[in-house]
C-alpha cells in the first residue's frame, strides 16, 4: 500500500475524452458502482476511483473490467469476507497516515450485504474522514420496478438456504409493514419462492434479474404464480431481487371460513405461533383475532 500515486496519471476516460480528477481528501471513500450497465456510473465516482491511491475491491478481477472501461490505472487490492480481518489493520493504517482510499464491491453500493461495514466502523470510531459517493443499488433498483408499495420497505438480503430455516425467518417477517426485498440465488430461486407462497400465501410479489443488462427482466404476479413459474423453468442465470409486497397490500380476504381453512392448512405443517402468524399475514387480519380463532379450532378438532 506504498504505492505512490503521484508516479501515475489520476485521469480518466469518458465519451472518448480524457479528464484529469481533481485532488482527493484523505479517507475512506465509499464509491457505488454499476450494477450491471457500465454507463451507470456518475462522473463523481469516476474522479473518485481515478484520484485515489488505491482501490479496495471485493473482486480484483471483476473489477478490472470497469476500470479498464474508463482507462483508470489505481492499483486494485483485494478487500472481502475472507482477508477483511488481515486487510482492516493495513487500511486503517494508511489512512491514519492521510491516505485516500477508493471502497467499491462487486457491483451496486458497498457494505450491503458486501464488506466494509467492520472497517467503517471502525473509521467512525476513531473519528477517519469517511465519504459516500451515491449510485447504483439493485434493491432500489428492483424495488421501483416491481409495482409494489414503496413509502416503506425492509431488506432483508439473503434468506437462510435449507428451507425449514428459511421458512421460520419468512414467519418472522411476515408481520412486517412494508415491501419485503430480498437477494437470492438464481439455483434457489425456486425452493424460495415455493417457501414464500407457503407462509405469506397468496401475496403479490416480483422478481427481478440482470438489472440494467441486456437481458434484464421483472416477472410479476402471486407468490403461487411465481413459485408455479419459476418450478417449470431451466435454473435463472444472473442477479436476483426478490420483491413481496406488504400484508393486507391486495385484497383482504374476509373473517370466517377462509381464516379457518388457511388456519387448519397452517397448523397441520408449523406450531400455533407460526400458523397465526402466517394466516395473521395472508389476510390481513389483526394477529389477536387470527390467535384467538387457532386456539378455537385446536379445541374444536378431534
Amino acid at each position: 500500500m506504498s504505492h505512490d500515486a503521484a508516479a501515475r496519471s489520476s485521469s480518466y476516460t469518458a465519451f472518448g475524452l480524457r479528464a484529469e480528477a481533481e485532488p482527493l481528501a484523505p479517507g475512506l471513500h465509499i464509491v457505488a458502482t454499476p450494477i450491471g450497465n457500465l454507463r451507470d456510473i456518475s462522473f463523481r465516482a469516476l474522479a473518485t476511483l481515478a484520484a485515489a491511491d488505491a482501490i479496495l475491491a471485493e473482486d480484483t478481477r471483476t473489477s478490472k473490467t470497469l476500470l479498464a472501461h474508463y482507462g483508470i490505472s489505481t492499483p486494485l487490492l483485494p478487500y472481502h469476507e475472507h482477508n477483511a480481518a488481515q486487510m482492516r489493520p493495513k487500511v486503517l493504517a494508511k489512512l491514519r497516515e492521510g491516505g485516500k482510499l477508493a471502497l467499491i464491491s462487486d457491483a451496486g453500493t458497498p457494505l450491503v450485504s458486501d464488506p466494509g461495514y467492520k472497517l467503517v466502523a471502525e473509521l467512525v470510531a476513531e473519528g477517519l474522514p469517511v465519504t459516500g459517493i451515491p449510485g447504483p443499488s439493485a434493491v432500489l433498483a428492483a424495488l421501483v420496478l416491481a409495482g409494489l408499495p414503496t413509502d416503506r420497505f425492509f431488506f432483508e438480503g439473503f434468506l437462510p438456504p435449507k428451507s425449514a430455516a428459511r421458512r421460520t425467518r419468512l414467519t418472522e417477517l411476515a408481520a412486517i409493514p412494508g415491501t419485503l426485498v430480498f437477494f437470492e440465488s438464481p439455483r434457489r430461486v425456486a425452493e424460495m419462492l415455493a417457501d414464500a407462497a407457503a407462509v405469506l400465501g397468496a401475496r403479490t410479489g416480483a422478481v427481478a434479474r440482470e438489472l440494467t443488462k441486456y437481458h434484464e427482466t421483472v416477472q410479476r404476479g402471486t407468490l403461487p404464480e411465481l413459485a408455479a413459474h419459476y418450478d417449470t423453468q431451466e435454473e435463472a442465470r444472473g442477479e436476483i431481487v426478490v420483491i413481496i409486497g406488504p400484508p393486507g397490500a391486495g385484497e383482504l380476504l374476509p373473517a370466517g371460513d377462509v381464516i379457518d381453512e388457511r388456519l387448519r392448512a397452517a397448523l397441520a405443517n408449523v406450531s400455533l405461533k407460526e400458523a397465526v402468524a402466517q394466516v395473521a399475514a395472508e389476510t390481513g387480519q389483526p394477529r389477536r383475532k387470527v390467535y384467538a380463532r387457532a386456539l378455537e379450532l385446536t379445541r374444536d378438532d378431534p
